[in-house]
């Protein structure tokens, strides 16, 4: 069971990624393409999907996020909603390419430093 979930929870950022990633792309260059009908559901679902898998992750391991069972759960959060705040702010809110470009790279960052606590399981930030 473990195991399963955890390979479609990875499947689903890796998915999230490549979207926001071919999004951002379209957006830079200015294509029509950015308002197909699979890019703008599929995203939606592939993250709902995402969510219940961590969901469900969270149910079978026992690491529960806002406890002081597991700190880097809460780190791991805390990154994760950084990422999809500054993935918004890139794709809808920002005015300019040089914001757009800069709220990009920092979602990523973000993600990457949740991938990082994840794997090791240590609080970074906070602890």
């Amino acid at each position: 069971m473990y195991e399963g979930l955890k390979h479609f929870h990875l499947m689903t950022i890796a998915l999230s990624v490549a979207l926001l990633s071919v999004r951002f792309g379209l957006i830079m260059m200015n294509s029509s393409k950015v308002n197909h009908p699979f890019l703008k559901r599929f995203p939606h679902i592939n993250d709902s999907l995402l969510l219940l898998s961590g969901i469900g992750l969270i149910m079978v391991t026992g690491f529960i996020p806002f406890t002081d069972a597991a700190p880097w759960m809460t780190e791991k959060v805390t990154c994760i909603l950084a990422y999809f705040a500054l993935a918004f702010f890139s794709l809808k809110l920002a005015k300019n390419n040089l914001l757009r470009v800069c709220a990009f790279f920092g979602a990523l960052g973000w993600l990457m430093m949740a991938a990082k606590i994840a794997m090791h399981k240590t609080p970074f930030l906070m602890g």
